[in-house]
């Protein structure tokens, strides 16, 4: 039955019910297709994506990283997918390309954060360093507390908290001062021209083999490394498991007890010194110019 309108405009329910009909399909075939390609993607997809990194030994956050990435991309694959089949291809062009731009704006407004989780990456899975670690970089130091994707947290031996971003890390020289199982710890120790210096050798290698946390291999070593102005300089070298003992403790013991071994013995370890020589010339304020010295 139609309805006579005095525009002259008649309505007909029945005329809306096809559109109905077709939209409802529309969007149900839309979300079966969404569910069953996002679902079987996520299942396959994922799993081979974590059993692969998981053989090749990468780390765990990396991998929890790579497979989150991963369902992020099956979805938009699945959306993208669905909105062809169900006949959304123009909107869905329309959509990828105001999401381009804005992918684009939003690179160039976030570089260092992208630089920073980029190194991030790299620094996790190349492993420079681990949590633990006694690190130095940019004339800086400090044990890593903990590695995230953007920064790396570090307590400085003062006891400070340091956030660095991992770009910074990524670019700078590092040295992990714990990574080998062996490291030297070099002391220099002066002697006056008129000690002698087998004496001040044997006084050097004495203390510092009896040092708890010292390796017997290498064996500790007292050469002479330099001649100074007022000095014969003598580097102790003694070798320590950086994993087993404190590389700060054990130089300071070690200076400690030469000091103490010098000065029993008598071997003198002299101030730096200059002597002057030559004359001085002294003007009083009557102008009368006087010179004193030799």
């Amino acid at each position: 039955m139609k309805i006579p309108l005095q525009q002259g405009i008649s309505l007909d329910p029945q005329q809306y019910i096809p559109p109905i009909v077709s939209a409802v399909t529309t969007v149900v075939l839309f979300v079966v297709v969404f569910v069953l390609i996002y679902l079987l993607g996520k299942y396959f997809v994922t799993r081979a994506v974590e059993h692969g990194l998981r053989r090749r030994d990468f780390d765990e956050a990396l991998i929890g990283l790579v497979v989150s990435t991963t369902v992020l991309i099956i979805a938009v694959v699945a959306v993208a997918l669905a909105a062809t089949v169900t006949g959304f291809g123009v909107v869905l062009a329309a959509f990828a390309i105001l999401a381009g731009a804005l992918a684009l704006a939003v690179g160039f407004a976030a570089q260092d954060l992208i630089a920073n989780f980029v190194a991030g990456v790299f620094i996790i899975q190349d492993e420079p360093f681990t949590v633990g670690d006694w690190i130095e970089w940019g004339g800086n130091s400090g044990v890593v507390r903990e590695i995230q994707l953007r920064v790396t947290k570090l307590d400085t031996f003062d006891n400070q908290l340091v956030t660095v971003p991992n770009s910074d890390l990524a670019n700078a020289a590092v040295i992990n001062n714990v990574a080998n199982d062996q490291r030297r710890v070099a002391v220099d120790f002066g002697i006056g021209y008129d000690d002698d210096i087998t004496q001040a050798r044997n006084a050097i290698l004495d203390e510092g083999t009896h040092i708890a946390g010292v390796l017997e291999e290498p064996a500790p070593t007292a050469a002479v490394s330099g001649l100074g102005d007022s000095a014969v300089v003598l580097q102790g070298r003694i070798w320590i498991d950086p994993n087993e003992s404190s590389y700060g403790a054990i130089r300071a013991q070690f200076v400690e007890v030469v000091k103490q071994r010098f000065d029993s013995e008598g071997i003198d370890m002299p101030y730096p010194n200059t002597e002057l020589s030559g004359g001085i010339e002294i003007t009083n304020v009557d102008g009368v110019e006087r010179v004193t010295g030799n």
